[in-house]
């Protein structure tokens, strides 16, 4: 089980969530999961997300329902003891997770 859960909700913004997702993958500290949740994408969002072989990535797809249930979706599959949010159009340094004391 990871220590850390990173959920990115995502609404047709491929090229953007490529960003989001490699600062996540390129922490200093790397017991963590990526969940990325489609919150009803009409762009190329699955195929993106689906080119990045890391077994700690994860997708769901759910109809537009909105931010905050986009979030609640990826929390309701996490398996992390903590989470943390990062919108699809935001990045992180890349000892982010290290400096919040995980």
């Amino acid at each position: 089980m990871p220590l850390v859960s990173v959920i990115i909700p995502t609404y047709n913004r491929s090229q953007l969530l490529k960003q989001a997702i490699a600062s996540v993958r390129s922490q200093t500290f790397t017991d963590f999961e990526i969940w990325v949740v489609n919150d009803g994408s009409r762009d190329d969002t699955h195929d993106v997300v689906g080119a990045i072989d890391d077994p700690r990535l994860h997708y769901i797809y759910q109809e537009n329902s909105g931010l905050a249930a986009a979030r609640n979706a990826g929390i309701q599959q996490s398996q992390g003891a903590y989470v943390a949010f990062l919108d699809d159009d935001d990045w992180v340094e890349v000892d982010h997770i290290e400096k919040l004391g995980a």
